[in-house]
């Protein structure tokens, strides 16, 4: 009781010394017409971001934590800035030092594959992009393989697999080991080597990189574990989706390839090449290889066509193609795996392929006993695979990077309002969970499952926020090109500004906006010598016509989900207004 009085006490005085302070004096706020921006332009910002308060309502943090790289700012309220904040320090916390072979290496956990996941996310503010990759480059087998993680080595990882997929280094207690029957670590370092030079912009970095990616990919596309020329697509053993275990318990202490064992193709693998191989033509005539880079083109068209041709249902890819046994149930040709969600991003499909897909999502969602569509696989195996009942870990669980991939997706693809549906939700869920988000989540409970990386599902999110969304995407390296397609009319917010870029190169790009009965307008500052504009209107809302500048510019008009698109190029201008004025 004494102690509460004091409290009470203290309080009081606090209060009384408080209002002893001379009174500041009331300052207006400046007219919306005096603001230094707004000069010249037909549509003006009425409120200068980042602030507290707005219209009498709290619309901003204290010190403004929802603002980083990525970051938001609006006049309403702070939620989703909140939920990037959230985001942001679920995958800060899996960063972490590995010490090997007298290197230091900054891992997002100590597999490649989390490490490049993970990318989408700790790309814009990560100074070492490059230590890990290096790493697992230079350790590359002389047949192309790449090892994938490290481990201490009284962690039994490198006993589960052939002597040639580990090796031993003692004076540090590590070891180095590629899980065999994984079927995406080569692909992956594509991808991964293609986003660290993004923001490095180191050309010569990526071209000591680019033979070994290359022979990664080649030793993919041939090798008898890897590769099944009857079809010309790759292969794996006999997995849920990407995940390393098969339904042979045995899996959980053998992760080799045994091809007398049941074999299977799986999309995810195949279009992972094939984005791989785009990516490396795109490097090669970057680089002025224009031969390598038409062989490479031709290499994943065929790619695609095999794919097409024994994984696609018709609707959307098939879960397993099994290529040495029966399948594990009558199921395959219907069942809809997470990678059908990544398919979406990787540069395979026709817009209406992956349009066909998002409807399947869509109408899985109107069907499912599940909380959320967000499927590992629909509907799981009614077995135990890798001793994981239906439901239960990846035969089943519901799963934020499914989510994260989907939402990206559904907004390039004329999905709009779906994948800020699908944005909603996941504000709303990580809001009731205290800012957090995890791995994966029971089907039904929506209690967490464990035993992987939330910050996958993290970073997956927040790049459908950054690109998806916010609508802006690295065309070259640095943002020199920048592909600028917001869809924030598709939201509430009728002002607000969107911050991303890579800090270790302090290249960042600023966005703000305004919608109003008139028009909108987009302000956007960036390093960009070119931006390939592609601008949702207010639903209901047509242009009459486009000012960049203030000055009125020729633009086309393509369809949205319910909406106009304008587009434009603009070249040479590091600060950009665009005013699109309304009939």
């Amino acid at each position: 009781m004494k102690r509460v009085m004091i409290r009470i006490v203290s309080a009081v005085l606090a209060a009384e010394a408080f209002a002893a302070l001379p009174k500041m004096p009331v300052r207006p706020t400046p007219d919306a017409a005096t603001l230094k921006m707004n000069a010249g332009r037909e549509l003006k910002f009425m409120n200068p971001l980042p602030r507290q308060r707005c219209g009498g309502k709290t619309c901003g943090t204290y010190n403004n934590r929802e603002f980083a790289c990525p970051g938001l700012l609006t006049t309403q309220e702070h939620d989703l800035g909140d939920t990037i904040w959230n985001l942001r320090k679920v995958v800060w916390a899996d960063r972490r030092l590995v010490a090997i072979d007298g290197r230091y290496l900054m891992c997002q956990l100590n597999w490649i594959r989390d490490h490049v996941h993970q990318m989408k996310g700790f790309c814009h503010w990560e100074h070492d992009l490059t230590s890990f990759l290096d790493f697992i480059l230079d350790t590359q087998r002389a047949d192309g393989q790449f090892f994938e993680l490290i481990k201490q080595i009284d962690d039994p990882h490198w006993m589960f697999v052939p002597e040639d997929c580990s090796v031993l280094y003692p004076e540090d207690n590590q070891s180095l080991v590629r899980l065999e029957l994984e079927a995406d670590i080569e692909y992956l370092m594509v991808e991964g080597c293609v986003q660290a030079w993004r923001v490095t912009g180191d050309d010569e970095w990526l071209k000591r990189a680019l033979p070994r990616l290359e022979k990664g990919i080649d030793y993919q596309t041939s090798d008898v574990k890897r590769w099944d020329p009857e079809r010309g697509l790759c292969k794996r053993p006999y997995t849920i989706d990407t995940w390393d275990f098969t339904k042979d318990p045995g899996s959980a202490c053998n992760r080799s390839v045994v091809l007398t064992e049941p074999m299977a193709i799986m999309h995810g693998d195949n279009t992972g090449v094939y984005q791989a191989m785009s990516q490396l033509a795109w490097v090669n005539e970057r680089f002025g290889n224009a031969e390598k880079a038409a062989a490479w083109r031709a290499r994943a068209a065929t790619l695609r066509a095999n794919a097409m041709r024994h994984l696609w249902n018709g609707k959307f890819f098939i879960h397993q193609l099994a290529i040495n046994c029966e399948p594990y149930d009558e199921n395959e040709a219907e069942r809809l795996s997470m990678s059908d969600a990544y398919a979406l991003n990787r540069g395979m499909l026709t817009r209406d392929e992956c349009r066909s897909i998002i409807e399947e999502y869509k109408g899985r969602r109107a069907t499912t006993k599940a909380f959320a569509e967000w499927f590992t696989i629909d509907p799981p195996y009614n077995m135990k695979i890798g001793n994981h009942p239906p439901g239960e870990y990846v035969n089943g669980a519901i799963c934020p990077f499914t989510a994260g991939e989907l939402a990206k997706g559904a907004f390039e693809n004329g999905f709009e309002k779906y994948g800020w549906d699908i944005l909603q939700r996941l504000v709303k869920m990580i809001k009731e969970d205290d800012g957090k988000l995890f791995f994966l989540y029971h089907p039904t409970t929506r209690a967490p499952q464990g035993r992987g990386p939330s910050a996958w599902g993290a970073a997956a999110v927040l790049s459908a926020i950054d690109q998806g969304l916010a609508g802006i995407t690295d065309l070259d390296k640095q943002y020199r090109r920048l592909r600028f397609a917001p869809r924030w009319a598709v939201t509430d917010y009728t002002e607000g500004r969107y911050l991303t870029g890579y800090e270790r190169a302090a290249k960042f790009v600023d966005t703000r906006w305004v919608f109003t009965d008139r028009g909108l307008r987009y302000r956007v500052e960036s390093p960009a010598q070119e931006v390939v504009a592609h601008i949702l209107l207010s639903e209901g809302r047509h242009a009459s016509k486009v000012l960049v500048n203030g000055v009125e510019q020729r633009f086309t008009v393509t369809k949205g989900e319910s909406a106009d698109y304008v587009d434009l190029v603009v070249k040479g201008h590091p600060s950009i207004d665009f005013e699109v004025l309304y009939e």
